[in-house]
């Protein structure tokens, strides 16, 4: 159980603003590559879908040791910034800048289109490390509320549905305006208007947290990375937790990269990634001042038991889209939203909790390396989702191609397309739900719970 703290440090609305505001980067650069790079690569670039699978996927192993290296460093910054706003500030004076590369590069294709794209996206993911470590990091240091926590992390949440919005609707849109398959161009077009988003969003949460509470943080830890992995190997509930969180989000990434594929050959039109997503993105922005009521009434291990059953539940339905139409799939996608909306915040909210457990009960400063080994383990396994439905297409007989040389694909790679945008990623889903059960951090007065368990 986390301890009650002696005094709870409000964080204004300004500073609620100024955090949330950054999330507009930490969406748009997960979602707009997971959304809209596979399809790139297979449709216009004619790299084979196992390898845009691979390409997608390999640049994430580098966060799972850059990201606990840049927490590191966090947590020993001594500025009179505070320790994680420097980064925030390298993070946006770089992110843009290899983002808008990936998506802008010369006129290849197959193999060498591959290598291009992967060198530029491992780029884009040790510029997010700057930024994204250190931001999650921070509300675990402004209140020590349990609650608190979670009235915090909506307005996040809410930055997070609008930039969801950007990434699923405008992204798209953007591509879409010279042709419905798109053309390089307006892929390049889409690159420098998501990279400016970033960086106006990255600058706003770095002036924005200028005057963030520090709740009497302690030292940093200055142990090695031997005492470190072994003060997080003992944190049960920072290892279930992350657990819980690469289930979830492995089957979220599956589901992104399956999108415009489930628009174009399931829905029969690529244009309805942008409705879908709208869909998807209208309960997030609507639903969050019910989830912080629900995690308050159920506590949040029960809240996100719900959260991820309307999840599951409404991508199982999903799979009667041939029978049903496409109405039928967007209120599919409207109950996932709903679901989706719970699993981000009370992930978050969690997180929070157990940075701010570890602090009390070790009295060191190891946030950024959660932090870090946290998003990296997180970043890591999903990025397989890609790979894995590249995986399921290539079984499935999907065909790579060219603007200039359509194809048609055959029933079995439609067929695949539908398993991996809902089966697949439902089972997975239904699986973070028995997860939850493994982890017990409690807000004070709750029966006995140990915090670490």
């Amino acid at each position: 159980m986390i301890a009650p703290a002696a005094s709870t440090s409000t964080v204004s609305r300004g500073v609620r603003l100024g955090y949330g505001v950054g999330s507009f980067c930490t969406a748009t650069v997960t979602a707009v590559p997971g959304l809209l790079l596979l399809y790139y690569m297979t449709n216009f670039l004619a790299v084979p879908a196992w390898l845009a699978g691979v390409v997608v996927t390999a640049p994430k192993v580098w966060d799972l040791f850059i990201n606990p290296m840049v927490g590191r460093w966090s947590d020993r910054t001594r500025s009179r910034m505070g320790p994680r706003r420097p980064w925030l500030l390298a993070g946006a004076c770089t992110l843009p800048i290899a983002f808008f590369l990936v998506f802008a590069g010369p006129p290849l294709t197959g193999v060498p289109a591959a290598l291009y794209i992967a060198a530029c996206f491992l780029a884009t993911a040790t510029a997010y490390a700057l930024f994204e470590v250190p931001y999650k990091a921070m509300p675990g240091e402004m209140t020590h509320d349990y609650h608190e926590r979670t009235s915090l992390l909506q307005w996040r949440m809410v930055f997070i549905g609008a930039a969801t919005a950007i990434a699923g609707v405008l992204a798209p849109a953007i591509v879409t305006s010279q042709g419905d398959d798109g053309t390089p161009a307006s892929y390049r077009l889409m690159g420098a208007t998501i990279a400016a988003i970033m960086l106006v969003s990255m600058l706003g949460a770095f002036f924005g947290t200028a005057r963030a509470p520090m709740t009497g943080a302690p030292e940093a830890d200055r142990g090695g990375w031997r005492e470190q992995f072994s003060a997080v190997k003992d944190n049960s509930a920072f290892l279930w937790l992350t657990v819980l969180a690469c289930t979830q989000m492995l089957a979220v990434s599956m589901m992104l990269a399956a999108a415009p594929y489930f628009a174009a050959y399931t829905l029969g039109t690529p244009t309805a990634t942008q409705t879908l997503f709208a869909a998807l993105v209208g309960p997030i922005l609507l639903t969050m001042p019910l989830w912080v009521r629900l995690a308050r009434r159920f506590d949040k291990r029960g809240a996100m038991i719900l959260a991820t059953v309307l999840f599951g539940g409404g991508t199982t339905a999903a799979v009667a889209t041939p029978l049903f139409g496409s109405a039928w799939a967007h209120v599919t996608i409207l109950v996932v939203g709903v679901g989706y909306a719970g699993v981000q915040l009370l992930q978050f909210s969690m997180l929070a909790d157990v940075i701010a457990a570890d602090a009390q009960r070790s009295g060191k400063r190891r946030a950024g390396v959660l932090t870090g080994l946290w998003t990296a383990i997180e970043s890591g396994v999903s990025s397989f989702g890609a790979l894995i439905f590249g995986i399921i297409l290539s079984l499935g007989g999907f065909i790579e191609s060219e603007p200039s040389r359509p194809v048609q694909q055959p029933d079995s790679a439609v067929t695949a397309v539908l398993i991996g945008q809902t089966a697949v990623p439902a089972l997975i889903i239904f699986a973070s739900a028995l997860m939850t059960l493994k982890y017990r951090l409690t807000p004070p007065g709750a029966p006995a719970s140990d915090a670490s368990a």
